[in-house]
């Protein structure tokens, strides 16, 4: 059995016996229930009462809401449920993980290119905040991924970029801020995104860096973490061959399972080598990589066995629990491990003082006030970032560039298009300025000017165009590229020899890679308020450009540095 006296709980005597008690007082479906980890669906008081007497979660995510909305609900879990829950959100950002009216404070790779630690204490102060005037007490953040591979869709701006101490020190001072106010943190997603370029929700992705490269890197930030007693881990749907087969000699290709599944891993690695002794929980398990190894009925009590503690979403929560169970009849899930895991979830809860009354630091007038408005600011104002300056256009004006094309690039290419994550656009900044705006229309497509269009038109009707691209991560995309009109790439610079031209990326910083003609490039990191008007601020010469990229904005070709 584990000892709940060390790290990361150290529980007193007292503690644990009311650990034990608590436990020894569990009927089976209370352990059952325990050890998942459900997403939120019920909105009424009775269907909450519902949904926590029938399943008796350990744990429960929602999505974003309103902040008053989402504390009732909160509250009312709570109410309802026999043992504390732990309420989780992605607060990779700000507050905006949990509320919708929450501060959007920065992606991660902002923070880091600020080159200022205060930023990133001040984004996992700004979520706690936030998610503690909710009720929120778990954070699934800081991510601690390296953001090694360029073509990475869902990494990205939600890490520190490609150094590992740069991500040691960021996530340091995230974690501090966090637990000042009573926010658990988790960090993820264990081994290690970022090495394959392809989304674990889609497939099972590879970490395929040797013993030596993983120890050195990756190992040496959860080494590091692990030591200074984070609380809680979450395991990503990642092959890891090269140490799967140096813990296993006898393990065939066939067997390698992902990390949030393997024995080898879990068990091998992450307890026994690293010497994490806390409360590991897997990434959502309706990821395609999760479900691809094997059948459902299987995978979910031997996630259990092979050395996680909790469950994260389901496919259909009634098969889940009932898969689980059987798992135990059958031998796929030892009681040892039940008991094991059981005791990690109370441990925490204990640790983390849940079976007290809810230490509420804030009310909801904190959620995305003015104070947390303007750090979003300073730290956008830090954070972004003039990577290629081979023309002299900066800084522009109404009397250089009076009539300024816009193209705004995004997933969605219909009208009506501002940033997402942003109440302002482009434009409106540059026309309060002066300057005569032109927004290029992806609804009312102009085939005059695809098919008829020379250069000396672009040059009689416009002094500038500028590009703001916003393909911001997301989960289940198998790329974050450009994305050109079909008909002749019509919106993209052909022209740019013959009229000045910016690139914008409100959120991936790698657009180079696609338009490495472009001689004026700036990365924003993060598509909020701030970063707009922060840009305009810079475009315009009231602010210089300070941040330092995190990762190789070149994408390592000589082309994109011409």
């Amino acid at each position: 059995m584990i000892d709940l006296s060390k790290k990361p709980y150290f529980l007193n005597d007292k503690q644990i016996k009311e650990v034990q008690k608590i436990y020894s007082s569990m009927t089976l479906d209370e352990k059952i229930g325990q050890l998942f980890c459900p997403i939120g669906t019920s909105f009424k008081e009775d269907e909450i009462k519902e949904f926590v007497e029938k399943y008796k979660p350990g744990a429960l995510m929602y999505r974003p809401m309103e902040s008053k909305q989402v504390k009732v609900i909160h509250e009312t879990l709570q109410r309802y449920s026999k043992i504390p829950l732990m309420l989780a959100a992605n607060l990779e950002s700000g507050g905006n993980g949990i509320c919708l009216d929450g501060t959007y404070f920065s992606r991660q790779m902002g923070v880091a290119a600020t080159k200022n630690l205060v930023h990133a204490y001040n984004l996992g102060a700004i979520a706690a905040k936030e998610a503690n005037a909710v009720g929120c007490n778990w954070s699934f953040a800081p991510i601690v991924d390296i953001d090694l591979n360029y073509l990475n869709p869902i990494t990205n701006i939600r890490t520190y970029g490609n150094n590992r101490d740069t991500v040691i020190a960021c996530a340091q001072n995230q974690i501090k801020a966090l637990k000042e106010y009573d926010v658990i943190p988790c960090i993820k997603h264990f081994p290690g995104d970022g090495v394959d370029m392809r989304d674990q929700h889609l497939l099972s992705s590879v970490n395929d860096l040797t013993v030596e490269e993983w120890d050195v890197s990756y190992g040496k930030i959860y080494q590091t973490l692990i030591d200074e007693g984070v609380e809680s881990i979450m395991v990503g749907h990642i092959l890891m061959p090269h140490y799967a087969k140096y813990l296993n000699p006898d393990i065939t290709d066939e067997n390698i399972l992902p990390a949030s599944m393997s024995k080898e891993i879990l068990t091998g690695l992450l307890r026994d080598k690293l010497g994490f002794n806390g409360m590991v929980v897997t990434d959502a398990t309706a990821m395609v990589g999760y479900n691809v190894s094997m059948p459902r009925s299987h995978v979910i009590p031997t996630t259990i066995e092979n050395g996680c503690d909790m469950i994260l979403f389901n496919k259909n929560i009634d098969e889940d629990y009932r898969y689980m169970k059987d798992g135990l009849m059958n031998g796929l899930l030892s009681e040892e491990r039940l008991n094991e895991a059981v005791l990690r979830i109370l441990g925490t809860k204990m640790s983390q003082e849940l079976f007290r009354e809810p230490a509420i630091h804030n009310d909801l007038e904190i959620v995305g006030c003015e104070e947390h408005k303007q750090l979003s600011y300073q730290c956008a104002r830090d954070a972004i970032t003039l990577v290629k300056n081979k023309q002299d256009v900066l800084p522009i004006s109404p009397q250089k560039y009076k009539r300024v094309r816009v193209y705004n690039l995004t997933d969605s290419t219909s009208g009506g298009f501002k940033e997402e994550g942003t109440k302002n656009t482009i434009q409106s900044y540059l026309e309060n300025l002066g300057f005569e705006v032109d927004v290029y229309d992806y609804e009312h497509l102009n085939f005059y000017e695809i098919f008829e269009t020379g250069s000396t038109y672009i040059k009689d009707k416009y002094d500038l165009v500028i590009y703001v691209a916003n393909f911001d991560t997301a989960s289940n995309y198998t790329v974050r590229r450009i994305e050109w009109i079909k008909l002749m790439a019509a919106d993209a610079p052909w022209f740019v020899q013959e009229v000045p031209t910016i690139f914008i990326s409100m959120a991936n910083p790698y657009h180079l890679i696609d338009v490495p003609y472009v001689k004026t490039y700036i990365n924003c990191y993060s598509n909020n308020d701030a970063s707009l008007e922060a840009l305009v601020n810079k475009l315009v010469g009231k602010e210089e450009f300070k941040g330092v990229s995190p990762v190789d904005a070149f994408c390592g070709k000589w082309d994109t540095r011409r």
